[in-house]
């Protein structure tokens, strides 16, 4: 019988199934952060459980870790007890940890990759919504609650309902500086924030596959924003090239084995879904976000849409739109921003880096932006000085931070003050995501490269030779 990529690894790890009810599931790979793990600690202790595999999980700190001054100690208490709980923690149990100072620290999506510790066929789970990145490696990975973090930490297993099938076709050729992230807008634009609720989406078309591993970890990092309950993207030879040599993946015989099971990770042919979508490749501009959902983004040369017939309902709109200070059909572009951030478990990789530098070459940043350009990682902090963009951000005027999740959420030291605007290449755009009264624009390097120079939303085609 024709299967899906998503049926053929979901049915490889059903452990059983409950008549009526949600399958027990088993899980290959666990990731940890100290902002949910410390309460499902404290429920193993309570209850005298262990944790069952500990070599299949994996901690490290970044929600709330400081990116200024790592070596010194975290100031804030809260955040300090969390840090310090999770290394405890992790050390009673025998749990890997990179905490602050590791040079494998950095964002829980951006280390587990880079590691090989993410591989195709995989059951992947953090409590994070944003777990979803890892399914650009053919594996199902999704967000926990705190529960299901316990529950996962001692049986290896969670119950889970099975989702729908949704395949999502992008195909054609993507005009100038149109990337990931602007697919991604795109797709949750055309789609909203609701529109692929219940169902698990299957990226495909030549626009996915002509993708890098960076850029495709980009589209499914955010298929959560569009109410689905994961992404992924079946593996390929470019899966295979970045896995191979990394730290934790196979091999020598084992990796032989693994690559021959990795390349039946595909839909059949004549699979079917329970919904599709298609788009045109050449639709697709430069975006950015104008209201407080990712849904409520555009191409970049467009004028903000009229409340009439989106989602929420006009009332709702009208309040988004108050509070980003905004109105309809006024052009975004010329708007002057004030901060802009770069990083973030969406777009904190190095090609992100690559292409924010490419824009900012031989210029200056704009006086009054204040700008956070913070790596995912230490091996990516590596690269940017290696590769030399660090020396083109210093004569531009950037500083380079250190690693963590940042501005991505107000959890940290990096919060956007009230009334500001940001251009922010993160995730999620909803009131006091940055901080209380911030208000951000979200989009892809380049945008964002393209403002934080010139002080304004801009077309970064026009900066581009």
């Amino acid at each position: 019988m024709a299967s899906t990529l998503f049926d053929k690894v979901w049915d490889a790890h059903v452990v059983r199934k409950i008549e009526d009810g949600p399958d027990v599931f088993f899980i290959d790979r666990h990731f940890i952060h100290e902002v949910t793990s410390p309460v499902a600690f404290l429920g193993l202790e309570s209850r005298g459980l262990g944790v069952m595999f500990p070599e299949k999980t994996f901690a490290t700190a970044d929600h709330n870790t400081p990116t200024i001054n790592q070596h010194l100690p975290v100031e804030d208490p809260l955040s300090a007890n969390q840090l310090k709980a999770l290394e405890s923690n992790s050390a009673k149990y025998g749990i890997s940890h990179w905490g602050l100072g590791d040079p494998k620290n950095g964002i829980v999506h951006v280390v587990g990759p880079e590691n090989g510790i993410t591989l195709p066929g995989m059951t992947i789970v953090c409590g994070d919504s944003h777990t979803s990145t890892h399914g650009a490696f053919g594996a199902i990975a999704f967000g926990i609650g705190t529960s299901e973090v316990e529950m996962v930490l001692s049986s290896q297993c969670i119950m889970q309902p099975k989702p729908k099938r949704m395949r999502i076709l992008v195909t054609g050729t993507l005009n100038k500086a149109v990337t990931p992230k602007d697919v991604t807008l795109y797709i949750i634009a055309q789609l909203t924030t609701a529109g692929a609720t219940g169902y698990f989406v299957e990226y495909a078309g030549d626009v996915f596959e002509n993708m890098t591993m960076e850029g495709r970890m980009t589209v499914c990092n955010m298929s959560i924003e569009m109410g689905a309950r994961g992404g992924m993207i079946a593996p390929d030879e470019t899966t295979f090239a970045y896995i191979k040599g990394r730290e934790k993946a196979p091999k020598g015989a084992d990796w032989d084995t693994a690559l021959a099971y990795w390349k039946t990770l595909k839909s059949d042919d004549d699979a079917s879904f329970d919904k599709e979508y298609h788009f045109n490749a050449a639709d697709i501009e430069p975006m950015i976000t104008y209201g407080t959902n990712p849904g409520m983004g555009m191409g970049i040369t467009r004028s903000i849409p009229k409340a009439v017939d989106l989602e929420g309902g006009v009332a709702t709109y009208q309040k988004s739109l108050a509070y980003m200070g905004f109105a309809e059909e006024e052009a975004m572009i010329g708007k002057k921003i004030d901060y802009v951030f770069v990083g973030s478990c969406t777009n904190g990789r190095i090609e992100d880096f690559r292409a924010f530098a490419t824009i900012v070459k031989g210029r200056k940043k704009a006086e009054h932006v204040i700008a956070w350009i913070v790596p995912g990682s230490h091996l990516v902090e590596q690269q940017i000085q290696e590769e030399g963009i660090l020396d083109i951000l210093t004569e531009a005027g950037f500083a380079l931070r250190q690693p963590g999740c940042s501005a991505c959420l107000a959890m940290n030291d990096d919060k956007i003050p009230a009334g500001k605007y940001a251009v922010s290449t993160s995730n999620r755009n909803f009131e006091g995501r940055q901080g209380p009264g911030s208000r951000t624009l979200l989009a892809s390097p380049l945008v964002a490269a393209a403002a934080a120079v010139t002080g304004y939303v801009t077309d970064p085609r026009t900066l581009l030779s």
